[in-house]
This record gives C-alpha cells, structure tokens and sequence, in this order.
C-alpha cells in the first residue's frame, strides 16, 4: 500500500467532493485514467503515452490500485509482468472523465479540439451534459440544484448547509 500524505482538512473528510478529489484530483491519475478507458493496460503503455517518469508512474499505479480503481493482474510468467486493468469503481468514474473533457472542450472553437466524444455508431459528434436521472433536467443551474446535509452529516455539516447564503430564487 502506498502512503500518501492528506491534503484534506479533517473538517472536510465527511464531505464527498473532498475526499473525491484526495483519490482522483492529482493531475497524473486523471491521465492515466483517461489511458486507460481508451484501453491501455500495460505499464509501458502509458508510460509512452504520456511522458511519465518511471517512479512516477509507479507511484500513481500503485495508488490507483489501492484506491481500487485498477487491479493489477500478471500477463507474463517469465519474466513476470503485470497489466493494470479497470475496476467497476474505476469504470465508475467515466462520466466524470468525459464531464471535465467536455467542460474544457466548451471553451475552445471547434478547429482547436485535439479530441472529441463521438457516437460509436454513427460517428457525429455529442454533447455530454450531466442531468438529474429522473427528471432529465441539467443540473448546471446552482440556484436550481443546492447541496444540503445528508443523513450521515456531522454536526459542523449540519451547520455548513443551515447557514449557507440563499441562492437568488429562495432570497
């Protein structure tokens, strides 16, 4: 197991965003998480694709298998090699990728995207937005969607949220 240092405050290991961010906010794991949705398994692999350093890239897998984002399982018997291959919890985390690919995307012309999500099958172009599944609405508008404590919520939660500033359609 690797030990990595917490760069949360005590305070905020009960909020989600927090602790997301303590496994998935380094800008390396967002990387080799995007490798390997496209399909990259093997150490030199990503290694190739992204400039990494050995050290470092051996310091991010191992975290990542920790965080039980990836499993690392032998391909090779001799010399033993392993492949690093997502978990359901890492395959959890793929809208999460294409959000914050799509968000940077918004803010460059067309001629300027070095990648875009396309439909598999018909090959045009879309839109990821993230939406309330029940509804179907968007959930981009912050007066229309706020955080509130949830049933597990510290009393400092329970605070945090009672006394947040109104948002423009509650004022």
């Amino acid at each position: 197991m690797v030990a990595v240092t917490s760069r949360i405050r005590l305070s905020d290991r009960e909020c989600p965003l927090s602790t997301t961010v303590e496994h998935v906010g380094e800008w390396w794991t967002l990387l080799i998480l995007h490798d390997a949705f496209d399909g990259y398994t093997r150490f030199d692999q990503f290694q190739e694709s992204l400039g990494i350093s050995s050290s470092m890239l051996t310091t991010r897998l191992k975290t990542l298998v920790a965080d039980g984002l990836l499993e690392r399982r032998p391909y090779q018997c001799n010399p033993v090699r392993h492949e690093y291959v997502l978990t359901e919890l890492g395959h959890s985390l793929r809208p999460v990728i294409v959000a914050l690919a799509a968000w940077g995307n918004s803010r460059l012309t067309s001629a300027e995207r070095s990648m875009i999500l396309i439909d598999a099958r018909s090959g045009e172009e879309v839109e990821p937005v993230v939406v309330d599944a029940k509804t179907g609405r968007r959930l981009d508008d912050s007066a229309a969607y706020v955080f509130t404590a949830g049933p597990a919520a510290s009393d400092a939660m329970r605070h945090r949220y009672a006394t947040r500033p109104a948002t423009p359609t509650e004022a």
